[in-house]
């Protein structure tokens, strides 16, 4: 133990030594720390299960068509998508080699709005081969 000489005045000394009670406390708070199981967080989560009936997305390897109808809606190869879904296939498609064609059509009373919004993910997507189908059509209006 720590002692102290005291003062010169033959006083006895009236501090508490205070380390070995420290030291004590150091020694229980390592043996709490390791005796304390570790904690593991784990969350439930119930993933999806494949159910085998996963069909393929119906991307031609030769060539793809998009069609907007009068009402706004969008088809890819006469199948309606939304536009998440149409960049999906337009994703695919890119990574097909050689890159198929792809043909737009819009109908003549779609709206603008409509046909710009696709035309923009169709760019987005990074496609190269892209057509426009039905112009001949309006080849005597002008």
């Amino acid at each position: 133990m720590a002692m102290s000489g005291g003062k010169d005045d033959g006083e006895p000394m009236m501090e508490m030594n205070t380390t070995p009670l420290i030291d004590v406390m150091l020694v229980l708070l390592i043996m709490f720390i390791i005796t304390i199981p570790i904690q593991t967080h784990a969350v439930k989560v119930d993933l999806p299960q494949n159910t085998g009936q996963n069909t393929p997305p119906p991307v031609d390897p030769q060539k793809n068509k998009i069609t907007i109808d009068p009402e706004g809606k969008i088809y890819w190869n006469g199948v309606q998508v939304d536009t998440v879904t149409l960049r999906q296939y337009l994703d695919q498609s890119v990574q097909i080699v050689p890159e198929p064609e792809l043909h737009f059509q819009p109908d003549p009373q779609a709206r603008y709005e409509v046909v710009d919004n696709v035309l923009a993910t169709i760019k987005r997507s990074a496609v190269t081969k892209l057509g426009f189908v039905g112009n001949e059509q309006y080849r005597n209006d002008f």
